[in-house]
């Protein structure tokens, strides 16, 4: 019916897809090339401590995640919500000069809970304010990383 829910997005090395039942209840889509690697949950629980430990640490980032966008969506202006989410991929580049925006801007409203046009505005007026600075549609890179701290920290 158009409408869609975007939970998060997970770059190179994130571990998603947690179900706690015997049903799939969500859904993956890759927006680059990529590879998976699937592990059923009974290997592990058989396979020893480090892989139960690698579960439940997995369990505990999803959860935390999950947190942090509840609190963005329920908490945060249009302005802060697209700060936060640049700033997410900022840190999570490892402070790269340049970082890349694999989503389109229909994905990032999706996920932050606006409209498109709102997320075109908000990144705009980030960009007129010298935050950010788009070198390409799908790359930007932080100007002002205490503004946008500043931004993204506000109403938590």
């Amino acid at each position: 019916d158009g409408r869609r829910q975007i939970g998060d997005f997970y770059l190179a090395g994130d571990i998603f897809g947690l179900e706690t039942g015997p049903a799939h209840r969500f859904a993956a889509e890759a927006v680059r090339d990529s590879v998976i690697l699937v592990i059923r949950a009974t290997v592990l629980r058989t396979s020893g401590e480090d892989m139960q430990r690698l579960g439940w640490e997995a369990t505990r980032r999803e959860l935390e995640r999950a947190q942090e966008h509840v609190l963005l969506l329920g908490r945060k202006t249009a302005c802060e919500r697209v700060a936060s989410f640049l700033k997410s991929l900022s840190d999570k580049s490892g402070g790269a000069r340049v970082v890349d925006l694999p989503m389109g801007r229909q994905d990032m409203a999706d996920y932050l809970g606006l409209t498109i046009e709102t997320v075109s505005r908000m990144l705009s007026q980030l960009q007129s304010e010298r935050i950010v600075s788009f070198c390409a549609t799908r790359q930007f890179q932080v100007v002002n990383s205490e503004s946008l701290a500043r931004l993204a920290d506000q109403a938590q």
